[in-house]
């Protein structure tokens, strides 16, 4: 069945110097931006990620340094970006773990904040992965019975998502034809910083690594107010630093 929309859903996808949030850059982008009448809107662009794209990155998706030489960095592009995605709910595929984290990022080195908080996040490999557990090619070969030629090159990956997800919808009447629908099917989830350094348990952000993984992160700050300093000098990504300090604010607020 076609799917249904209430507002526009953009499909995109990142090709970049690597999978470090802290540190990597996109070096490809392209948006595939679907409106509720079923027309579609393209965006791609190369980034010069002003750090140099390792040999293993290229091998993948075939970007060279001299490629992006010429493109325009990645906060030259933020505004118009973030305009193309405005009242768009978000899909890609691994997206809620890699994508839209390191987008946020890119989005944060530019002085832009990237507010989610009213999206739907559609991840199609989380889909996939409890249906028919492949990597893209083969979700693409499954579903729609097609080779993905160009594969990591952003716009074809970002296209062949969308059409996974379109045929996931036919085979899968159960999970509805609605953003809505699916992501109650699959699962939302309660992302607290993209890099899941805090996690969420029972309204609570919880540590989820180092020596007080487990712990409300409150408790720590209240306890260890150094371990804050610790982070904010050390190598986590920025949207983990600015999330650690709203709950650091917000305690501070509840002890006044």
């Amino acid at each position: 069945m076609p799917l249904q929309l209430t507002r526009p859903l953009a499909v995109f996808d990142l090709e970049t110097t690597g999978v470090n949030l802290a540190v990597d850059r996109i070096v490809e982008l392209a948006i595939v931006k679907i409106l509720p009448d079923g027309s579609r809107l393209v965006k791609r662009k190369l980034i010069n990620p002003q750090i140099p794209i390792p040999v293993a990155a290229s091998d993948i998706h075939g970007i060279t340094d001299e490629m992006v030489k010429d493109a325009p960095a990645f906060k030259q592009v933020a505004n118009e970006v973030r305009q193309f995605l405005d009242n768009c709910d978000l899909a890609g595929y691994n997206s809620n773990r890699f994508d839209l984290p390191l987008l946020a990022e890119e989005f944060l080195r530019s002085g832009l904040e990237f507010d989610v908080s009213n999206r739907r996040l559609l991840d199609v490999q989380k889909l996939y992965h409890m249906m028919e557990p492949r990597t893209l090619s083969a979700a693409y070969k499954f579903y729609c019975d097609k080779d993905l030629n160009n594969a990591h090159s952003a716009e074809a990956d970002a296209m062949a998502t969308f059409e996974i997800l379109e045929s996931q919808l036919h085979r899968y009447p159960q999970v509805g034809s609605s953003v809505e629908s699916v992501i109650k099917f699959t699962g939302e989830e309660q992302i607290v910083d993209f890099a899941r350094r805090f996690v969420m348990e029972n309204g609570v952000e919880i540590f989820n690594f180092g020596k007080h993984k487990g712990r409300p992160v409150t408790d720590v700050l209240k306890a260890e107010p150094q371990y804050y300093d610790w982070m904010m000098k050390g190598d986590f990504p920025l949207h983990t630093k600015q999330k650690l300090t709203e709950i650091l604010n917000r305690t501070l607020l509840k002890k006044a």
